[in-house]
């Protein structure tokens, strides 16, 4: 389990950590600051064109397979944007980079799967979400101390994803993935991964949970901190910090919620409390007040995440259990992608607050949608 929070760790480190030199490598390498976006952009398409593939060979060949030489090219490629003096080969260095990054969320979900049954299961999404916070809330700090020494040293942290490989080069150990004979083996397939009951629905609250969060209140919370508050650049750092750690203090407690509550009653609160969180944002009494939001949405998503993953699964057939996560993974990147434009239109025809309105009348929304169409089921 220790490799896979390595995996976890690695998963996260591609963006949160080089983003704080982005001001000076654009005057180093004599670019546009809207040009840096391109460093994210080329990380972040390879997860879009590559993910599905990348369940389909998992499921057909193993986990190792595609993991391993996936962390070795994150490393030798993300290492190397370090040596680089251009920005054109620094954004194909990324893009490799991502290529290599693209199967590492949906691996580690795919291997707790394989490894964990039962009450465990929830129990270890829950944790491996946790880090998933732990990294998003450290990295940006340690990636902004590099970068106080040069805008290329952050990079060098991709090197991190080596020794990762070589120790589950060493240490995974996973065995057939299917019994010789299995009317299963070979035969993962995009279309079968859908055909268990509620994986449409639970695909689609992922995406619309992310669609929320970068669209609703990750995007557009600094100009509202700004403008409203005159919140300094590491205030609203510090702002968002607490949604991550609080995020990951209650993904880390998911097994205990799971075995007290359905993963329906689960999932509609975290939406609820999307909601909540971001109406409170509009009467939060002061600067300091953003962070009982703040923290109230990382909850929500402490909540979700782990309980969506669980759900997912265990409902995705074992032989498609990676194509099912992968579909997840590029659910996910959609959300991402559309909130910030979707919400963005809303920010400029009527303003922040409608922003934040528009996000918790979304949430209610889902809410009552995935508690009315999501099967009770067992406990998670």
């Amino acid at each position: 389990m220790n490799i896979v929070f390595g995996v976890t760790l690695i998963s996260v480190l591609g963006v949160a950590s080089v983003t704080p030199a982005f001001p000076e490598l654009t005057r180093v390498l004599g670019v546009n600051q809207e040009d840096a976006a391109w460093l994210i952009s080329a990380f972040t398409i390879p997860g879009l064109l590559f993910t599905p593939l990348v369940g389909l060979l998992s499921d057909r060949y193993g986990r190792r397979w595609v993991l391993i030489p996936c962390l070795f090219l994150f490393g030798a490629a993300g290492g190397a944007c370090f040596f680089a003096r251009g920005f054109g080969t620094l954004v194909t260095l990324r893009f490799l980079q991502g290529i290599g990054s693209a199967p590492l969320n949906v691996l580690n979900a795919a291997l707790i799967g394989d490894l964990f049954k039962g009450d465990d299961r929830p129990a270890a999404m829950g944790y491996n979400t946790s880090m998933i916070g732990v990294g998003t809330a450290l990295y940006p700090a340690l990636g902004g101390l590099l970068a106080m020494v040069g805008w290329n040293y952050p990079f060098l942290l991709a090197l991190l994803a080596l020794p990762v490989g070589a120790w589950a080069y060493l240490g995974l150990e996973e065995g057939k993935r299917f019994p010789a004979g299995s009317p299963s083996a070979g035969r993962p397939s995009l279309r079968a991964g859908l055909t268990g009951k509620g994986i449409p629905l639970l695909l689609f609250a992922t995406m619309m949970a992310f669609v929320i969060q970068f669209g609703g209140f990750i995007t557009f919370l600094p100009f509202f901190l700004e403008s409203g508050y005159g919140a300094t650049p590491l205030t609203i750092g510090m702002i968002s910090a607490v949604m991550s750690i609080a995020g990951a203090v209650t993904s880390s407690r998911a097994g205990w919620l799971s075995a007290r509550f359905s993963r329906r009653s689960l999932v509609t609160a975290a939406f609820a409390m999307y909601g909540f969180a971001l109406l409170f944002l509009l009467r939060a009494p002061g600067c300091c007040g953003m962070l009982i939001p703040a923290a109230l949405f990382g909850m929500g998503q402490g909540i979700n995440i782990p309980n969506l993953l669980t759900a997912l699964t265990d409902r995705a057939p074992e032989e498609n259990r990676a194509v099912v996560l992968s579909l997840n993974s590029l659910s996910l990147r959609l959300g991402q992608t559309l909130g910030p434009p979707l919400f963005g239109a809303i920010f400029a025809s009527r303003g922040v607050e409608a922003v934040f309105t528009a996000g918790a009348v979304l949430a209610a929304a889902m809410a009552v949608v995935i508690f009315t169409f999501l099967g009770e089921g067992e406990k998670a």
